[in-house]
């Protein structure tokens, strides 16, 4: 099995930034991708950034490009998600997420908060 445990969440003036952190422990061996989710109040879980088991490939959603960075230090088995230029828009809780043997995503963390205020 794989924990994940996030952190860094917050409330933060519009234009702020925040960066969230996920460290990983247990079986880290079996995780492949890495990557952030949301979910805002009444609205369903939806994509932010992925990373791959190295480092080297990233995505990010249209709503998030140019203004976020994922990032990975294996060393630490941890993700980052360096957020900038933040909108109210962006208040959700937020999700890490790792891919395991199934090629899925089935390792989920318990959520971070973040509250952007206009």
């Amino acid at each position: 099995q794989v924990q994940l445990v996030e952190s860094g969440g917050g409330l933060v003036q519009a234009g702020g930034s925040l960066r969230l952190s996920c460290a990983a422990s247990g079986r880290t061996f079996s995780i492949f991708d890495m990557g952030w989710f949301r979910q805002a109040p009444g609205k369903e879980r939806e994509f932010v950034a992925r990373i791959s088991r190295s480092g080297g490939a990233t995505n990010y959603a249209d709503s998030v490009k140019g203004r976020f960075t994922i990032s990975r230090d294996n060393a630490k088995n941890s993700i980052y998600l360096q957020m900038n230029s933040l909108k109210p828009e962006d208040t959700a809780v937020y999700y890490c997420a790792a891919v395991g043997m199934t090629r899925t995503y089935e390792y989920w963390g318990q959520g971070t908060q973040v509250t952007v205020s206009s």
